[in-house]
């Protein structure tokens, strides 16, 4: 392995950043009295506002312009194919130099796995129908949701109640779709309902992927879930009534729907972690900044033991996670199998941005807990990212299950 940094990844970094600091930082601060404010940023029921809709968008369509937003999708269907060892080092900058809760720059500037840009699961689509969406959703006029997750099938995908049932050249679905993300706002919906249920049952398979436009007779998201210290979310329920889809739109072939749903989840473990790290490195520079000025007993506290354990024990945590997310992207580019250090990148990432949230919000004493340094904020967002794409439980089963296979390997 070669972890050296090519200049080429270099260079977008810094266009990137100067991107975000000359157009999108001005942005958000001219509309801060809106981004800023949960009740002007969110109607009562939860959705965005129109205006904050549109901010996104021209972010979006912006950085589509810069080729930002398709650098890191891949080459089979229109991306930069820049590889996922540069899509870590980047999104791990992204975040490393922005920080939390940047409303126009997380999941805007670049693309995601599931909802903005260039989707890899897009790669299971018929061609002519990716044809027919793909300059919408490369330019980033349009965005998408990938619809996996239900009320009680989301560790327990196989207790999907989803159903999609053949009908000449089209496909019906009726089912209930829940912790949708990007679900109140997309064009197009990504969705997956059980086709064969002895296989289901089975865990066998048995589950087809659809695609589809979010204004086809029967699709509804009649509700947004709040979330963890928000008054509303991108988060959404999505119901379907006898949702009629022809089978050219279709993602993959019948009954092997999961393992193209891995490609998004996969990629979204990825990215997630890439982002921890580089969240945690943030919250580590506010930390070690403010013990050098911060006085007690006449003294920095950066001179206290106590606190020179705590940004101690945050560099340990952020070494530990870089190594491994290198590693593991190192062997997705070389196209070697990685799904247990996939899992492993994610759980201990994802817990690893907790520890040091917590620490530097401890190292800032009262001032930590102000909305106004981001910390509490950072803090909050630390706690979710354990959850989605996969619990850390889920991670460690599959872990262990890998291990128990035989796949003892770290090399």
């Amino acid at each position: 392995m070669n972890f050296d940094v090519p200049n080429e990844w270099v260079d977008f970094g810094d266009a990137l950043i100067r991107f975000i600091d000359r157009e999108v930082a001005p942005l958000e601060h001219e509309h801060r009295a809106l981004l800023d404010h949960e009740h002007r940023a969110y109607t009562d029921d939860g959705r965005y506002r129109p205006e904050v809709l549109a901010l996104r968008r021209k972010v979006r369509m912006r950085s589509a312009e810069l080729g930002f937003y398709t650098a890191l999708s891949d080459e089979s269907i229109g991306g930069g194919g820049l590889g996922a060892q540069a899509a870590v080092y980047i999104q791990e900058r992204l975040n490393a130099h922005c920080g939390p809760a940047r409303h126009l720059v997380h999941t805007v500037v670049l693309p995601s796995p599931f909802t903005n840009g260039l989707s890899p699961v897009l790669r299971h689509l018929h061609a002519d129908v990716l044809a027919s969406v793909h300059e919408g959703i490369a330019s980033g006029d349009r965005t998408m949701c990938f619809a996996l997750s239900e009320p009680d099938a989301g560790s327990d995908v196989f207790g999907m109640r989803a159903r999609a049932v053949r009908d000449g050249d089209h496909w019906i679905i009726n089912g209930t779709k829940q912790w949708i993300t990007n679900a109140p706002y997309a064009d197009y919906a990504m969705i997956f309902a059980v086709t064969d249920e002895e296989k289901a049952r089975a865990h066998r398979g048995g589950v087809t992927g659809f695609f589809l436009p979010t204004t086809t007779p029967g699709f509804s998201v009649p509700s947004v879930i709040p979330v963890m210290g928000h008054h509303g979310s991108e988060t959404g329920i999505v119901l379907l009534v006898d949702v009629r889809v022809p089978d050219s739109h279709r993602l993959g072939p019948v009954d092997e729907g999961l393992s193209v749903a891995m490609d998004g989840v996969n990629a979204g473990r990825l990215s997630m972690a890439a982002g921890c790290l580089g969240l945690a490195q943030w919250a580590l520079a506010q930390a070690v900044e403010y013990a050098k000025v911060r006085k007690t007993f006449g003294r920095p506290i950066a001179d206290h033991q106590a606190v020179q354990f705590m940004l101690a024990d945050c560099a340990m945590d952020i070494y530990a996670s870089k190594a491994m997310l290198r590693h593991c992207a190192w062997l997705i580019d070389e196209s070697r199998l990685a799904t247990k250090e996939v899992s492993i990148v994610k759980a201990s990432a994802t817990e690893m941005v907790g520890r040091v949230f917590d620490r530097a919000i401890q190292v800032h004493g009262a001032m930590g807990l102000t909305n106004e340094l981001r910390l509490e904020k950072g803090y909050r967002y630390a706690r979710t990212v354990r959850i989605p794409d996969g619990t850390s439980e889920i991670q460690r089963r599959t872990i262990a299950r890998k291990l128990l296979d035989g796949d003892i390997d770290f090399a």
